[in-house]
């Protein structure tokens, strides 16, 4: 098999990718811009791409194209029902950061509630060297033990989290963005009533239609001022004026964000905006990238490939 694999930066360095190398003659770029997509993947039978867009001019002009893998669990870069019509079988991954998102998240939550970054500084800056007192009352931090912790999309992610939340002695209720999951561990509530509720509103949803701007002023305005939100599913489900708004208004108390509406952050983002930097976290996407999640990815998009040639021989 010819196979070209777009934009591999976005793995990062993995150990693993001998795996692909072994499928057939494998051409590897780091990145790919929009206008080079025809030129590097003309003769190619097979396309690798985690955020390289695949549209439908860009289909009709690749004869040879038999499998596009897509290197991440969602799709929207590629148009799937042009690429099935044309007979181009398209193949993505799930389950292979479960562990990853999982751990990230509750790193927010924990950091944000207990106030580590300060109370390192505290020391560090000679402060408790000269106190008095063997211990520091500074910022007041809250249990998780008997909270309950909301999420929002329980699939792979969200299930991991909420088991990792009863750990902590939380209680855990849902909200299902398709309206179809009724888990039979846990309480499904209503939007309204998840967020007015829950002390920790953790989001772990694709963006959709249904979670596109769910969460917007309206919303944050519900929930308990001593809340906190996390969202390590998909930019674009916050609406991130109003959260930002909702922060500096103390309407909420913290938010932990991995994900944006646009990727990298803009440098106008209301979110690097927030006037008390204790009041939130950002990281750059790097919840589902741990150093195994994303050698899992390789090894399930060498699964895919393998897969597609044994399914159809000779094509």
């Amino acid at each position: 098999m010819n196979i070209v694999f777009l934009d591999k930066r976005t793995v990062g360095d993995v150990a693993n990718l001998n795996l692909l190398y072994k499928l057939g003659d494998l051409t590897v770029y780091d990145t790919t811009a929009p206008e080079q997509v025809i030129e590097r993947a003309g003769e190619k039978e097979v396309i690798i791409t985690n955020k390289v867009r695949i549209s439908k001019e860009i289909l009709d002009a690749l004869p040879a194209l038999k499998l596009i893998c897509v290197a991440a669990t969602g799709m929207n870069n590629i148009d799937t029902d042009y690429a099935l019509r044309k007979g181009i079988a398209v193949k993505n991954v799930v389950a292979y950061s479960t562990d990853s998102v999982a751990q990230v998240t509750f790193a927010m939550l924990l950091s944000l509630l207990n106030r580590i970054e300060y109370y390192d500084s505290y020391v560090r800056s000679g402060a408790y060297a000269k106190s008095d007192l063997f211990t520091h009352h500074g910022p007041v931090f809250w249990e998780l033990a008997g909270k309950r912790m909301g999420i929002i999309g329980l699939g792979n992610i969200g299930r991991r989290v909420a088991r990792i939340a009863e750990g902590f002695g939380m209680e855990v209720v849902f909200y299902s963005t398709t309206g179809r999951n009724n888990n039979i561990h846990y309480k499904r509530f209503d939007l309204k009533t998840l967020l007015k509720t829950s002390d920790v509103v953790s989001i772990h949803a694709p963006l959709n239609e249904a979670t596109g701007n769910l969460i917007t002023w309206d919303k944050l305005k519900l929930m308990r001022s001593c809340a906190i939100i996390l969202n390590t599913g998909r930019g674009g489900i916050i609406n991130e004026s109003d959260l930002a708004r909702a922060l500096n208004q103390n309407i909420i108390a913290a938010a932990g964000i991995d994900v944006y509406t646009e990727e990298p952050i803009k440098r106008d983002n209301p979110l690097l905006k927030v006037l008390d930097r204790s009041k939130i976290i950002y990281t750059p996407h790097i919840a589902w990238a741990s150093r195994e999640a994303r050698e899992r990815l390789i090894e399930k998009i060498a699964g895919n490939i393998e897969s597609f040639i044994r399914e159809n021989p000779g094509r």
